[in-house]
């Protein structure tokens, strides 16, 4: 189970602020590990620029129209991680009653795959 798994995806994603520091170059398609940054905020602590590696591409996807319901056939695919391993960091300034320690995972392979709420904040399909 994620550290941060008690934690709602939408108040997770409002926890980052996210920049890619290597861009994907020419017609990359597939998935690999990239260095990537984000702010870590909590509240009653100061925040923290954390580097760290992610996951990030573009994987095959698609849809096809069917005449009977439910009306179209979808092969939708994430990057996604593979393998991780979590790191911790202690936040700065945070106030006594609050725990400094922040988790975020450090991905070290990644692939594509479909999309699991259980790691990843995903769209309704």
């Amino acid at each position: 189970m994620l550290p941060y798994s008690s934690l709602p995806l939408s108040i997770l994603s409002l926890l980052l602020c996210v920049a890619v520091t290597t861009p994907l170059h020419g017609d990359f398609r597939g998935c690999a590990v990239r260095d990537f940054s984000f702010v870590a905020q909590k509240p009653g602590c100061r925040n923290l620029r954390i580097d760290t590696e992610a996951c990030w591409g573009r994987c095959h996807t698609w849809e096809k129209p069917l005449p009977e319901p439910p009306y179209v056939q979808r092969h939708h695919r994430v990057c996604s991680y593979g393998r991780t391993r979590y790191l911790m960091v202690r936040l700065p300034g945070c106030q006594p009653h609050v725990s400094p320690l922040y988790h975020y995972p450090l991905a070290l392979q990644c692939h594509c795959t479909v999309c699991s709420t259980q790691d990843t904040e995903c769209e309704t399909f």
